[in-house]
C-alpha cells in the first residue's frame, strides 16, 4: 500500500542527497519519491506549476498535500529513528521557526556550498545533480 509521494526538486544537489540517503527507508515504508520536474507531475497530483519548486510536497495516501517543513515532519513521523523531529515539530513555538528555516534553505539552496547556481536575472541554470531514474518512479 502507498503510504504518499514525496516530491522533490531533482536539480537540487541538496534534495537528491537525501532522496538517496533516504530511499530505502522510505520505499520499506510504503512512500513513492519522484521530482517535481517529472512530465505530469503537477497534474496528477493537483499542484500549480506556479511556484512548484518552492518547497518539496507530500502527498499523504487520503490525498492532501503537505509542504516544506510540514511536509519534513511528517515524512519524520514515519520512520521511528526520526520521530523525534516529529516530536520536536510539535513543541509551541516550533512550527514557525522550523517553516521559516526550511524557507530560507529552499530559497538558497542552489546557492549553498559555494558554488551559486542562480544567473544574475534570478533564474536557476541548472545543474547536473539530477537523480538516475533508480531513485524515483513515475507515477
Amino acid at each position: 500500500m502507498i503510504a504518499g509521494w514525496v516530491l522533490y526538486d531533482g536539480e537540487c544537489a541538496i534534495c537528491t542527497r537525501w532522496v538517496a540517503r533516504f530511499y530505502h527507508p522510505l520505499r520499506r515504508r510504503g512512500f513513492r519519491l519522484a521530482p517535481l520536474q517529472t512530465p505530469g507531475i503537477a497534474e496528477r497530483f493537483g499542484l500549480k506549476e506556479e511556484g512548484l519548486l518552492n518547497e518539496m510536497r507530500l502527498v499523504t495516501r487520503d490525498g492532501h498535500i503537505l509542504g516544506g517543513a510540514d511536509a519534513l515532519a511528517e515524512i519524520a513521523r514515519a520512520l521511528w529513528w526520526t520521530w523525534p523531529v516529529w516530536l520536536a515539530y510539535q513543541l509551541p513555538g516550533a512550527k514557525p521557526v522550523l517553516r521559516a528555516a526550511y524557507r530560507w534553505l529552499a530559497r538558497n539552496r542552489y546557492c549553498l556550498g559555494g558554488a551559486c547556481r542562480i544567473g544574475m536575472d534570478g533564474k536557476h541554470t541548472g545543474t547536473d545533480h539530477r537523480v538516475t531514474s533508480s531513485f524515483f518512479e513515475i507515477p
